[in-house]
């Protein structure tokens, strides 16, 4: 599997096929039993992992957005999307001003003071995006982040992770079974009893 910067690809199959598991191995959360996976310039896992801060490696390099949004509570959606920069060591206004500007390209600035639960599905999940993009990572994993929707709203998230890609140069894989969104995309890979192949997408993509 090879994905370029600001290009966004479906990973697709069948339940039990893998898919959460091959994300985890990108995700750097589990290890993979063979193979090699490459970061920009950077061989990350070939025989075993070639990083020694696997923590690092996720907190900096990769976003990850889930199904649910998994949003604390009881911080505001700014705080929310600041909490991983300041955790890194980031000033908190700093962090706080990088979330507005995140905020802002994903048209939800207006529900910064705003807590999770007074925020609509779909405003959640632009929040949930905003965090992943929050340390500018070369790489989101997003699993099965429309599910949830409904299709104006899944589509909506679909437009906005592809505009985010060109945006910031990130490569952005989407698990998932969601056919309403399977025909948005330029690339899919298509894993089945552990093996991917690249399957031809219809190829319209979605701006």
């Amino acid at each position: 599997m090879v994905v370029a910067p600001g290009e966004v690809v479906g990973l697709v199959g069948p339940s039990g096929s893998g898919k959460s598991t091959l994300l985890k191995c990108l995700g750097a959360i589990i290890a993979p039993t063979s193979g090699r996976m490459v970061l920009g310039q950077d061989v990350i896992y070939e025989n075993g992992w070639k990083i020694s801060d696997l923590r690092a490696l996720r907190r900096d390099k990769i976003g990850f957005v889930f199904q649910a949004p998994y949003l604390i509570p009881f911080l505001d959606v700014t705080d929310n999307v600041a909490l991983l920069p300041m955790l890194a060591g980031v000033p908190n206004a700093q962090a706080r001003k990088k979330a507005m500007a995140l905020l802002t390209a994903l048209d939800v600035e207006h529900r910064a003071q705003a807590m999770p639960s007074q925020l609509s599905g779909g405003e959640q999940q632009r929040v949930a995006i905003a965090r992943g993009l929050i340390n500018r990572p070369p790489v989101i994993l997003a699993d099965e982040p429309t599910a949830p929707l409904d299709s104006e709203r899944a589509l909506a998230v679909i437009r906005i992770l592809n505009q985010m890609a060109r945006q910031f140069d990130t490569a952005i894989i989407v698990v998932t079974h969601d056919e309403k969104i399977i025909p948005t995309f330029k690339r899919i890979y298509h894993i089945r009893d552990g093996v991917t192949h690249e399957v031809a997408g219809e190829g319209r993509g979605i701006d």
